[in-house]
């Protein structure tokens, strides 16, 4: 959301005066969905939220977060390549729709439209061998050279590796998903790196500006990661490596998981082949992995998509699937096939837009 216009700035202002209360995650997004934006949340009647959602949310409503906040936030937008991209807004990447928990607002420093390109996330061991931080930045290369973005985390290790790899590739394009406020670097020395990335490519962030690295960031972190991409790559991990994390919920969220074997000596061999084991494709070379995503494959098959169509285009299934009568989210569960928690995420930002509306009697219907 550059803020070209005064009503980019009041709408920014709104979504930052909601997100940045304290309130759970889980909780904004119940009352996004029932209310429909921050602005009617929060002109909302006191006793109307605590009747429906208790005391304690009604207390949070009632204690803005601090105007400094805001304003700082806003200033921070002002500047070039700064934008907050919201579940309302059609730039908001869709794969993130799959989470159960997709943010509420991202914080993105570069080309928002990077966020919505083919993807792979590569992902490995922070203090991985030569050998491993070589085969990132090949593999990285590679596929930026075959035009998908590489994404990962900006830690060190083949984090660092597969963003500079495919910065390497002419044209090649990146994006770092970061623990931290976008307003921060972590680690420090990867500042010259995070610039970069942030001009062949974006940064992005779920948490608020000034927000430092804590350990339990980056789970949370990870879950972008994976939900972003097409498929993850895992080059190096130990058994417990948090990029096993990743891999996790890349397969929970049916995305591809590849590994690259290694030395049965080796302990940072030992995740990947535990990967192998559970069904993860064993890579060798960039075609290996490509060769699952056939439609990739082809000249051109890469170029940048155009716009998504507005939400009230038939080429959007939940919106088919609803038809123009109301029903109940059972029955559009039965007719997508989807879970509830996917489903629920992919209703709520229809909603914001307006191309939904929730009826009486937990039933749905689109307005256009």
């Amino acid at each position: 959301m550059p803020l070209a216009r005064p009503e980019d700035r009041e709408e920014a202002r709104s979504w930052l005066d909601f997100t940045l209360r304290r309130l759970p995650p889980s909780v904004q997004r119940k009352l996004l969905a029932r209310f429909g934006s921050p602005e009617a949340v929060l002109a909302q009647p006191l006793p109307t939220v605590r009747a429906e959602f208790g005391a304690e949310v009604a207390q949070a409503l009632a204690s803005p977060p601090p105007a400094e906040a805001v304003e700082t936030a806003l200033a921070w937008l002002g500047e070039a390549r700064h934008h907050l991209l919201t579940l309302a807004d059609a730039a908001y990447p869709r794969n993130l729709l799959a989470l159960a928990d997709a943010p509420l607002v991202l914080y993105v420093v570069g080309d928002p439209g990077t966020l919505g390109r083919p993807a792979v996330a590569i992902v490995g061991a922070r203090h991985a061998t030569p050998g491993g931080l070589e085969n990132a930045r090949a593999f990285a290369r590679a596929l930026a050279e075959r035009g998908l973005v590489v994404v990962s985390g900006l830690a060190l290790g083949v984090d660092a590796a597969a963003h500079e790899g495919a910065l390497a590739a002419e044209g090649g394009r990146t994006v770092a998903v970061i623990g931290t406020g976008a307003d921060r670097v972590y680690p420090a020395k990867h500042r010259a790196l995070a610039h970069r990335i942030a001009e062949h490519g974006a940064i992005v962030s779920e948490f608020p500006l000034g927000t430092p690295a804590q350990p339990y960031h980056f789970p949370r972190r990870n879950r972008l990661i994976a939900a972003l991409a097409r498929g993850t790559l895992v080059v190096e991990a130990a058994p417990d490596s948090g990029s096993l994390i990743t891999a996790r919920l890349a397969a929970e969220l049916g995305r591809d998981v590849f590994a690259i074997p290694g030395s049965i000596h080796n302990p940072l061999a030992r995740g990947c082949h535990r990967l192998i084991r559970e069904g993860a494709k064993l890579v060798e070379r960039v075609d290996d992995l490509l060769e699952e995503w056939p439609d990739l494959a082809s000249p051109g098959a890469l170029v940048p998509p155009e716009p998504a169509p507005a939400p009230s285009d038939e080429s959007d299934p939940l919106l088919a699937a609803l038809g123009h009568d109301p029903v109940d989210f059972d029955t559009l569960m039965h007719r997508t096939g989807l879970t509830s928690e996917a489903l629920s995420a992919m209703l709520l930002p229809l909603e914001l837009d307006g191309a939904v509306v929730r009826l009486p009697g937990g039933r749905y219907q689109r307005t256009r």
